[in-house]
């Protein structure tokens, strides 16, 4: 036989297999049917288990891991097709559904706005992008922001969720997988950073350099170039150590920073453009403590935890990809006190407005171990 033997009889058994999916569904909606009506779970973990081990004894060793594959997915893709027929909508759900209806059609613009640093700060930036006339608190770290909210000093907080070259805020992504906040809208900003000293100073002249230390990542391969003489040292905050090295007396320090520090603490910028990539972008996020949805949300970012077993997280993606839901984000975080045991951050393009992300939520609230939705949102670009 030739190739084109082998795909015909490939293709003759793919009209096959078809034909007995569909059955096999057509069945599992029955079954829906049947469990909706005597208030049964959709999730039968003893029954899904004792049929796996059924159907992989039937085979021979050398094919069970992949037809374990196979039927693993196949019992997600029934799971989700009979909670779709079932309409299994949680309580979050109606929360959601309260939350799009008593939400105002545009964001606040004047509104008290929690950020980390100071005057000149890249948060402030992105505040200004989201607010038309904010009122603006400083804070001394993203801690502090997340605490003026939850006291009711602010409404909303801008705080960076994750950066182009250097990757995820993690001390950020922590605090919301610790704290009970929602996303209200996210903001992508342009970041240049500079190097600024006091008047007169030549770069020659620095013996240490202060940043954030995203930022400092952000520089890596430009501090590299400056030797390993001159000390760099990680701060709170790019416009605090700005603030700095405005009010110190020392003429071989200066700090990486924005353009409008420059400006504001009477600095001079030794070089321009410092970051290592000429696209460096950051996200902000825009927090709340209460649930809000604006019109046009089509972004949502949610925390869950799977069972610590092989396939877990497998059969987790399998759901977005069986719904047709594009993952944008995915990031492992340690769960406190539980020893290699990790959360996920999720953040998918889905419209809040779809059958597929009320379908999503309902299902990852009722089968995940921990779940956190933190909101639905537009990104402003």
């Amino acid at each position: 036989m030739d190739l084109k033997d082998y795909r015909e009889q490939i293709d003759e058994i793919d009209d096959q297999l078809v034909k007995l999916f569909v059955r096999r569904m057509e069945v599992a909606r029955g079954i829906s049917e049947y469990k909706k009506a005597q208030g049964l779970p959709i999730l039968d973990a003893g029954r899904e288990r004792e049929k796996l081990s059924a159907i992989c004894a039937k085979v021979e060793p050398e094919m069970r891991n992949y037809t374990s594959v196979l039927y693993s997915s196949l019992f997600e893709l029934s799971r989700s097709y009979q909670a779709q027929q079932m309409e299994q909508y949680s309580e979050l759900s109606h929360r959601i559904n309260a939350a799009l209806e008593n939400t105002p059609k545009l964001l606040p613009q004047n509104v008290s706005v929690a950020v980390s640093g100071v005057e000149g700060a890249y948060a402030q930036i992105a505040s200004e992008k989201l607010f038309r006339m904010p009122s603006l608190m400083y804070f001394n770290n993203f801690d502090g922001v997340f605490s003026a909210i939850e006291q009711g000093l602010c409404k909303y907080g801008i705080v960076p969720i994750e950066n182009s070259t250097a990757g995820t805020v993690k001390a950020v992504c922590d605090l919301m997988m610790r704290r009970n906040f929602y996303i209200v809208r996210s903001v992508r900003l342009k970041i240049d950073h500079n190097l600024l000293a006091a008047p007169g100073v030549k770069l020659g002249d620095i013996r240490e350099i202060v940043s954030h230390e995203q930022a400092i990542s952000q520089c890596a391969a430009f501090l590299k170039t400056l030797g390993k003489d001159v000390k760099i040292t990680a701060v709170a905050n790019t416009a605090k150590a700005a603030e700095m090295v405005a009010k110190s007396e020392r003429r071989d320090i200066a700090a990486i920073c924005s353009r409008s520090c420059m400006e504001l603490y009477g600095l001079d910028c030794l070089q321009y453009n410092v970051q290592d990539q000429g696209n460096n972008y950051t996200r902000f996020i825009c927090i709340s403590k209460d649930l809000e949805i604006y019109p046009g949300a089509d972004r949502c970012s949610i925390m869950l935890s799977t069972a610590h077993k092989p396939g877990a997280l497998y059969k987790l993606l399998a759901r977005f990809y069986a719904l047709g839901i594009n993952i944008t984000k995915l990031e492992s975080r340690p769960i406190p006190d539980r020893d290699f045991e990790f959360m996920f951050y999720f953040d998918l393009e889905c419209s809040v407005y779809s059958p597929e992300f009320v379908q999503i939520i309902s299902e990852l609230h009722a089968g995940s171990e921990a779940f956190s939705y933190l909101g639905s949102y537009s990104e402003v670009i």
